[in-house]
């Protein structure tokens, strides 16, 4: 079983120069609940299910399960998710530092006008580089989880409320 660190950050420039893929997802909740979310994935042409449990105190690493699927079941699975279905386009972008590679997702639908990007890390003191479309971090403000997202979606968003503040402020 593994753990996740990753940082999160919003995007303020153009990254798609630099982007080697691009994937759509889409993607429901059986659960949703902070504790232990349950993800339903189509990415592509595969089918996922993700458990993972609640972040720790900085909000960059927590519990997570992943297996792949059969498509048709992660469709049927997604029949049974709870409301509002998240619509992304990820795409890859491989970090000037060589070792680490971003994911940018590109949000549709609902949380159209929403790009995040996020970056794995082994743990959460690794430096790495950050490039020059990368705006304010995120890391830990739940709002801007993809499991919050579906809830409470960016188009509902007071968007003023949540220009140049840090997560914490958000928060308040």
């Amino acid at each position: 079983m593994g753990q996740e660190i990753e940082r999160k950050f919003l995007v303020k420039g153009d990254f798609k120069a630099d982007a080697f893929k691009a994937t759509h997802i889409t993607q429901g909740y059986l659960c949703s609940v902070p504790e232990r979310i349950v993800r339903i994935r189509l990415k592509g042409d595969k089918g996922y299910i993700t458990i993972k449990g609640i972040s720790n105190a900085s909000g960059a690493a927590r519990f997570e399960w992943e297996k792949e699927i059969p498509a048709d079941e992660a469709k049927s699975l997604l029949e049974l998710a709870e409301p509002g279905i998240i619509d992304k386009t990820r795409y890859l972008v491989k970090n000037t530092d060589g070792k680490h590679t971003w994911e940018v997702d590109e949000f549709h639908g609902d949380n159209e006008g929403l790009t995040i990007a996020e970056v794995e890390l082994a743990n959460e003191d690794e430096p790495f580089d950050k490039p020059a479309w990368l705006g304010r971090e995120v890391t830990g403000s739940p709002e801007y989880f993809n499991s919050m997202l579906m809830k409470n979606p960016y188009k509902n968003w007071n968007h003023d409320r949540h220009q140049d503040k840090n997560p914490r402020q958000i928060l308040d």
